[in-house]
């Protein structure tokens, strides 16, 4: 007669086993969604990153063409103010 009260203690503790099993799990299935969503947001920060990398360089590119017929000009000026200034 003790077997039988045992089975249903066995069978309670099982289940409690089997219940904290499927927390766990659950646990470390939402541990794991978190982490793979933020490797995602990391990724696209990373990518907005490159791509304002790019516009910035486009710009700097610019301003260095700018800066360039710049000094042309300022030194054709030059030249005519030093013509003007012979006359």
């Amino acid at each position: 007669m003790a077997s039988v009260d045992s089975q249903p203690r066995f069978g309670q503790s099982v289940k409690g086993l089997l219940s904290d099993k499927v927390g766990s799990c659950s646990g470390d299935v939402i541990a794991l969604t978190r982490q793979v969503l933020k490797g995602s947001r990391s990724q696209e920060l990373l990518g907005q990153a490159a791509r304002n990398m790019v516009i910035q360089e486009d710009t700097i590119l610019h301003s260095e063409d700018s800066l360039r017929k710049m000094s042309i000009i300022t030194t054709h000026l030059q030249y005519q103010q030093e013509a003007i200034q012979k006359k």
